[in-house]
């Protein structure tokens, strides 16, 4: 029947007076086809527009850090890389302890980023899934402190790390930023969308008390935003640079960007010197994103999946 059908509908609309009537349906199809198309072509420029001007700096710093300060400051610019690579990095490693910086470096951020993921866990867990005094008021005041900036909090923090004897320490740089309110407000909003209050009663009625809870519900529920919380406090305590500044007075407890600081004076910086070191300080955060991304694209991938 269908193949008597398409006939008798062709000739109905051509007595009706519409003979383009058929080929109406293939004009739309190209039309929107090409639409499509155009669309889609708009969109790819804009996203390799956006991708080159986004990676345009790292390469300007690799390329500076194969230059002189003559060719950094020649007209016009050289985009290429050039073969003064080996002498900038001789002159990092005679005027910087480089190891030393980077070892430091480490253990500040990582020990920073644990203790964050640690305790900030463990408060929004608190805030989100169960009730006590003064619940409400503690988490307005947490939210209060962003108001505050955080040069106010130079002095008395380093009255206080004075007072413990922590003055050129590393616990100095790690213990402050043990926690804060982003975090916590953070993970907080992961836990109240993630973790069912089922669970958690589930949990209660199998004799689980509050940090069980917190290991084995919360902790594999919240990995998407620990593995983002992670990465960013990672960052930030890596490029930190005042506060090191003025806790760190022996030269041999620097961090990195304290110790690439000292590579510039007031008379003459080395510019393809500063950008190597550069270079040397942003391998690490890129192997860490690269582990941590992962993990926060794959928890929110699925979150996705799961909505």
């Amino acid at each position: 029947m269908s193949a008597d059908t398409a006939p008798r509908t062709t000739n109905t609309a051509a007595a009706l007076g519409r003979p383009n009537a058929v080929t109406d349906g293939a004009d739309d199809h190209r039309r929107g086809f090409r639409h499509g198309w155009v669309g889609r072509l708009v969109t790819h420029l804009c996203l390799i527009v956006g991708v080159v001007l986004s990676i345009f700096p790292f390469y300007w710093l690799l390329v500076m850090s194969t230059s002189s300060n003559a060719q950094i400051f020649g007209y016009p610019p050289s985009l290429w890389f050039s073969d003064h690579t080996m002498q900038n990095l001789a002159t990092v490693f005679s005027s910087v302890d480089m190891l030393r910086a980077l070892g430091n470096t480490v253990i500040v951020a990582g020990g920073t980023a644990v203790l964050v993921m640690l305790f900030d866990s463990l408060a929004a867990f608190a805030f989100a899934k169960y009730e006590f005094p003064f619940k409400r008021s503690l988490f307005t005041v947490m939210l209060a402190t962003f108001l505050v900036p955080g040069s106010l909090s130079l002095v008395p923090s380093f009255v206080l790390m004075a007072h413990l004897g922590w003055i050129g320490g590393l616990q100095a740089l790690i213990v402050p930023g043990a926690a804060n309110a982003f975090g916590i407000f953070l993970l907080r909003q992961f836990a109240t969308g993630s973790i069912p209050n089922e669970v958690i009663d589930s949990a209660r009625v199998d004799g689980a008390g509050f940090f069980r809870t917190w290991w084995s519900i919360a902790v594999p529920m919240l990995r998407g935003g620990l593995a983002f919380l992670g990465i960013f406090t990672f960052i930030t305590a890596w490029n930190d640079y005042v506060w090191p500044l003025i806790v760190l007075i022996d030269p041999k407890g620097q961090t990195l960007q304290v110790a690439l600081a000292s590579l510039s004076s007031v008379n003459a910086t080395d510019l393809g010197s500063v950008m190597a070191g550069a270079v040397i300080s942003v391998f690490p955060l890129i192997g860490v994103f690269i582990i941590g991304s992962r993990h926060f694209i794959a928890n929110i991938a699925a979150g996705a999946l799961k909505g």
